[in-house]
């Protein structure tokens, strides 16, 4: 791969709205015969979210100027620059970690990640994370796909969610993942375990964005990112739980945990959007310590269980699926009782 590479756009050449940068670039990327050539003899692809972060990385110009909001609007400008650099040595560390590989080919790997394992590093966690494991496993390759930070990540799961994720090994696969799931071309299904007995089914359509109170939270806000999740009710344990299956029509930040808890039935072991049942609602000493077993239950019970999609390079349907770990089925027993 020849570097760096450098893209020219002139606006006047494009019947394109005028938009947001990012989705204009995108949209200029995929029409414009030339670039699509100088992009395929050096086999590199750009994506929406890789473009949105050349722009934060400030390596695209507007008219000459560095600009670093990827929601600019494109309006008036006569000529973008799009400067490609060699992907720089990836800042986290290989490290040899067991993983749990549901399917593996040259394009992409699919993981059953479990609870406590962070997905790239962070402030907090820089090392053990999905990432440091995946650069062991997969080798240079990985490295620079989709970003330095998060080489071959396209969705995310929280610490303490297991379950299953797929991460892409080419800078094609990446490309096309984020397509996928972006255009939500993809069925994303959880269980949960969560607090009271909520109605055998419904849909939640809220908004989320991040809390104005508690920065680390996101929250049910007006001006937030439209949120879909579908919910079916699989098991009642009353009058204290329920299991439930829970299909994400978007995939927001802290969605199922934010739109549960909104309606009042947030899931169990959730320290962050976590409602308990109040003991004190409860006389008898089997319902107290009921509760209380609950209670020490020690992460969010939330686990990915099945995540199905057509392959990002050969579009053959793909579907995974993942029993629930022991922990979760340990609760559930304990709720049975």
């Amino acid at each position: 791969m020849s570097f760096p590479i450098k893209i020219v756009l002139h606006v006047k050449d494009f019947n394109l709205p005028f938009e947001r940068i990012d989705t204009w670039v995108t949209e200029a990327i995929k029409v414009s015969q030339r670039t699509k050539q100088l992009l395929n003899e050096n086999n590199f692809s750009i994506s929406r979210s890789r473009i949105k972060n050349l722009i934060e990385d400030r390596q695209i110009k507007v008219d000459g100027k560095i600009i670093n909001n990827p929601s600019s609007k494109i309006q008036n400008c006569k000529f973008i620059e799009i400067l490609l650099s060699k992907p720089t040595q990836a800042i986290p560390l290989p490290e040899n970690i067991k993983l749990d590989i549901l399917y593996e080919d040259k394009f992409i790997i699919v993981i059953n990640k479990r609870s406590g394992m962070v997905v790239h590093p962070a402030p907090g966690s820089p090392n053990g994370t999905l990432v440091n494991a995946l650069l062991y496993h997969c080798g240079e390759n990985l490295k620079g796909i989709g970003g330095v930070k998060r080489p071959g990540i396209v969705h995310r799961l929280d610490k303490n969610t297991s379950g299953i994720i797929v991460i892409a090994k080419t800078e094609l696969a990446h490309t096309n993942l984020c397509k996928i799931f972006f255009n939500h071309d993809v069925d994303r299904r959880y269980n949960a375990v969560v607090w009271g007995q909520p109605i055998n089914n419904g849909i939640i359509e809220k908004p989320i964005g991040r809390s104005k109170l508690n920065r680390k939270k996101m929250a049910i806000v007006q001006k937030g990112k439209m949120a879909i999740t579908k919910w079916n009710v699989l098991d009642v344990f009353s009058p204290l739980a329920s299991l439930i299956e829970c299909k994400l029509e978007t995939g927001r930040t802290h969605q199922i945990r934010v739109h549960m808890s909104c309606i009042g039935h947030s899931i169990i072991g959730d320290d962050l959007y976590g409602k308990p049942i109040a003991q004190k609602n409860f006389k008898d000493s089997y319902h107290k310590e009921k509760i209380k077993l609950i209670k020490s239950f020690s992460r969010q019970a939330l686990h990915a269980k099945k995540l199905s999609f057509n392959h990002p390079i050969n579009n053959k349907y793909l579907e995974f699926s993942s029993q629930l770990p022991e922990d979760i089925a340990v609760l559930i027993e304990n709720l049975k009782v």
